[in-house]
């Protein structure tokens, strides 16, 4: 414990014995910390931001669907059970989280133009509960129940179609006898989305509406429930495929939509990877300052020995030196990161480059997200692998013979 202490001191002391080369490590390792942190933060909000976007477009964190719905998401491809049935199950399990819905591919007709979108006959009550993206009405109103006759599209696509609220238009769609079924809807609400493509991909109906349109009963093509946390659904999957039995396909987001399922995974693996390239930068710079500060104590090391300091002395305060560097440029490194971090809570503006996100599912507003996990796993990664960089230069000083070091020039 004593020859701890000693070369604790006599590290701390070496440390500062070079104000300057000091100081350039230190500002070196601080700008290197804050860059980690900081630009995790930038990639865990976006990537976070696509997630939940995702999540809302599918929306839920597990969806049921017919088996053959997927590869046909024809009006054919029904779920087994009714809209009535669906309810009763799930409010009785305590599942209070869910939405039924009919979600068909359909065409949309204005007076001017026609595009083509996907038609969701939903209960508005439901829907709420999963926070899909037709939740969010910037303009008119939303729909107030299941046998709602109004419609509600997208902000984009009503520019599209060059209508507005209060206007007529027609949805077309295929019913179960692969004959044509239309309607007339007026538009009663637009919706916003983080992504205008959602804007524009999207119409909401009210389900019984669309059950009567398509002749299918009380049956839906779709139910979507939402649990507490996207990262672990493992158990609402448990559940829900309990309920539902064998007849349908229960599956969870990130299985129906692989891409943001591997985005997050990716993630994860970035930060790691990312914290090793910075330290690697910062790696040179650390051993060379170490080397050079063991250069310059050749005679004072080979005193030491001499009077009898074990070699393992000496290992210990090139050792203790370089962790001292570390902890303090790490601190340093750590606080401009949060003091950058914390301004920007409310978002970046990136909308210049909004078409070029859009393109990987990203938002025009970014989100910087800073998890302690991540500020731990930064400031671990480099205190172990910088106690591993310094083992050289240590290990180097610790075997001079004291007779040469102290008459080396």
């Amino acid at each position: 414990m004593r020859v701890i202490q000693i070369s604790f001191v006599l590290a701390w002391r070496n440390l500062w014995r070079n104000h300057r080369r000091t100081v350039i490590m230190l500002a070196a390792i601080s700008v290197g910390a804050w860059a980690m942190i900081f630009m995790t933060a930038l990639m865990r909000g976006m990537v976070n931001d696509m997630v939940r976007d995702g999540i809302r477009a599918l929306p839920g964190h597990v969806q049921v669907h017919n088996p053959l719905y997927r590869d046909d998401p024809s009006v054919s491809n029904l779920i087994a059970m009714s809209d009535v049935e669906l309810a009763e199950r799930f409010s009785s399990a305590g599942i209070e989280r869910f939405s039924a819905r009919v979600r068909v591919p359909a065409i949309i007709s204005s007076e001017r133009e026609s595009r083509g979108v996907t038609l969701l006959g939903v209960d508005p009550i439901q829907e709420q509960s999963v926070d899909a993206i037709g939740s969010t009405i910037v303009a008119g109103t939303g729909l107030d129940t299941a046998a709602s006759n109004g419609i509600v599209i997208g902000r984009k696509l009503a520019e599209k179609l060059e209508t507005e609220i209060g206007k007529r238009i027609v949805i077309m769609s295929q019913d179960p006898d692969n004959e044509v079924a239309d309607r007339g809807f007026r538009v009663i609400g637009l919706f916003e989305a983080n992504l205008a493509i959602q804007e524009e991909a999207f119409v909401f109906a009210g389900r019984q509406a669309i059950q009567e349109m398509l002749g299918i009963d009380d049956r839906v093509s779709e139910l979507a429930v939402m649990g507490d946390d996207y990262r672990d659904v493992r158990p609402l999957l448990a559940t829900v495929r309990q309920l539902m039995g064998t007849n349908d396909e229960v599956l969870p987001w990130n299985e129906l939509d692989s891409y943001l399922g591997s985005m997050l995974a990716v993630m994860d693996g970035f930060v790691l990877v990312w914290i090793v390239v910075i330290f690697l930068a910062l790696s040179f710079g650390l051993v060379n300052t170490l080397v050079m500060a063991v250069f310059e104590r050749v005679r004072e090391i080979g005193l030491m020995l001499a009077l009898g300091m074990r070699p393992s002395g000496i290992l210990l305060q090139i050792v203790f030196e370089s962790s001292l560097l570390l902890i303090i440029g790490l601190a340093i490194g750590n606080v401009l990161a949060i003091a950058s971090i914390l301004p920007l809570r409310g978002g970046i503006d990136i909308s210049i480059v909004a078409e070029g996100m859009e393109m990987f599912g990203a938002s025009s507003i970014l989100y910087p997200e800073l998890q302690a996990s991540d500020v731990v796993l930064a400031n671990v990664v480099v205190l172990i692998l910088g106690f591993f960089a310094s083992l050289s230069p240590a290990w180097r000083a610790s075997r001079y013979e004291p007779v040469e070091a102290i008459t080396k020039v």
